[in-house]
């Protein structure tokens, strides 16, 4: 008859070596775990949370130049979104330069009132090589300008493009300082409408804006350095 021994067996003894490379490894893991929220913490982003809604500005990249474009300055709806784009167009109210509020459904007596143009309208577009806005005023332009020229405003001077060039119903206007060069359509049965052009980078900006304000050439030249300089400053 067997006897079976109710003794309980002994425990295995951990090897010390075993033992001795765990400590290592934890300080090791606990060093890596203080890394990571270390440069979690350094990279976590801190900029402020914009209210609901579309930001302030959008920021979308023409010709590879950057422009912080103010989201409710889009003309067109399908424009609005940040990223690279061939164009956008926008609008200004003059002379606050702030954009345009949504409009308002419009009722058969605004409709049959006249309401004058309050805003500059702003194109931008990628030039693809196109010729540089000033080597077309300085080389191009006087192909096709009337020798006599004439003083509008102070300052200001005006040549008519002979009739049957390619600008043969427009007028150029220039200015020295501030600096200003426009093309701009005559009075006929709709105002006169002027268009005058810079480039930055990779785009082409053009202003459009009514002939008649003309007659303050100074303050509208500067709303366009003015526009050109906020639209084209980048934030760090």
């Amino acid at each position: 008859m067997s006897l079976v021994s109710s003794a309980p067996y002994p425990r295995r003894a951990v090897p010390l070596a075993r033992r001795s490379h765990r400590v290592p490894i934890a300080i090791g893991s606990t060093i890596s775990l203080l890394a990571i929220a270390a440069v979690a913490y350094l990279l976590w982003p801190t900029w402020r949370a914009q209210p609901v809604g579309d930001p302030d500005r959008t920021p979308v990249s023409i010709g590879e130049t950057l422009f912080n474009v103010p989201t409710k300055a889009f003309r067109v709806k399908f424009q609005r979104h940040s990223g690279p784009q061939e164009r956008v167009d926008l609008a200004f109210l003059y002379p606050s330069l702030l954009p345009p509020e949504r409009p308002k459904r419009a009722s058969p007596q605004d409709v049959e009132e006249f309401h004058p143009i309050d805003r500059i309208f702003v194109s931008i577009a990628a030039h693809q090589d196109t010729l540089d806005p000033q080597m077309r005023l300085r080389t191009i332009y006087p192909r096709y300008l009337a020798p006599a020229s004439q003083q509008i405003e102070d300052g200001l001077t005006l040549r008519p493009f002979v009739d049957g060039s390619p600008y043969g119903s427009e007028d150029l206007v220039t200015a020295e300082q501030p600096p200003l060069a426009a093309r701009c359509t005559r009075d006929r049965q709709t105002p006169g409408m002027c268009i005058s052009e810079r480039r930055i980078d990779g785009a082409d900006l053009s202003f459009r804006f009514p002939r008649q304000w003309l007659t303050q050439w100074r303050d509208v030249a500067t709303a366009i350095d003015r526009l050109t300089a906020q639209l084209h400053a980048v934030r760090g």
